[in-house]
């Protein structure tokens, strides 16, 4: 049996989108014209197919597949490096853009790339055997960067995020530990950049900045303090 499954992806002008693929260093293997735009990238064991439609929407699309890697930090960061070496800077928000490197709560680190097409590829390695998620915390600030994490990354509704995290971070009768608050003003301060609030994003930054870890709690919060870096670039 040597079954494979290939997503085909819909696009309103196929060009810009080959050209997105081929600065993440995919190779264009196909590509027609005539009778209907359709084309093929491919890269590594990735092989994705993309379809023209001239009424397509590429800012209302709901478009995705889900891509498997042995070596999720590493393709992320071959992917990082090629945007700003080809755009001059990461792109986060709008199209084109990727999104930070992240542990969910299905067992799965991951991060998701939307093309000029809107098509978003969601690209991770499995973490653990049980890909259910996992039932959200019952303490407090756990619990909103829980839910927070979810609308921002799985439902793509920073707004959403957003709401949440200020809603605990004005809370007086309780307060979250360093590594919880600096993990909910990284995810603010990323959620506020991709809604263009750079008041917003600004001051949870110089936030984050004032919150003392140990190393060891430093280490815990890895990816929280390499998106932080990333934010203040």
């Amino acid at each position: 049996m040597g079954e494979k499954t290939i997503p085909m992806l819909p696009c309103r002008t196929i060009q810009p989108v080959l050209d997105f693929y081929t600065v993440l260093g995919f190779e264009v293997t196909f590509q027609q014209r005539s009778p209907n735009p359709y084309a093929v990238v491919e890269r590594g064991g990735i092989q994705l197919h993309f379809f023209g439609m001239k009424q397509y929407e590429p800012t209302e699309s709901y478009s995705t597949c889900y891509i498997r890697t042995d070596d999720v930090d590493g393709l992320h960061e071959v992917f990082r490096s090629r945007l700003k070496a080809a755009y001059g800077r990461i792109p986060t928000r709008g199209l084109p853009r990727i999104g930070p490197l992240k542990d969910t709560s299905h067992g799965v680190r991951q991060f998701l790339v939307t093309d000029p097409g809107g098509n978003c590829l969601r690209i991770g390695q499995p973490t653990s055997q049980d890909h259910h998620h996992r039932p959200a915390p019952k303490e407090t600030f756990s619990r909103a960067l829980h839910h927070a994490s979810l609308l921002a990354d799985s439902r793509d509704d920073p707004a959403g995020a957003a709401k949440i995290i200020d809603r605990v971070l004005r809370m007086d009768d309780e307060q979250p530990t360093p590594v919880r608050l600096l993990r909910l003003l990284a995810l603010r301060a990323d959620v506020a950049r991709r809604l263009g609030d750079e008041e917003t994003a600004t001051s949870m930054l110089a936030r984050a900045a004032a919150v003392h870890l140990t190393e060891q709690e430093r280490e815990s919060v890895h990816d929280d303090l390499k998106r932080l870096e990333e934010l203040r670039s």
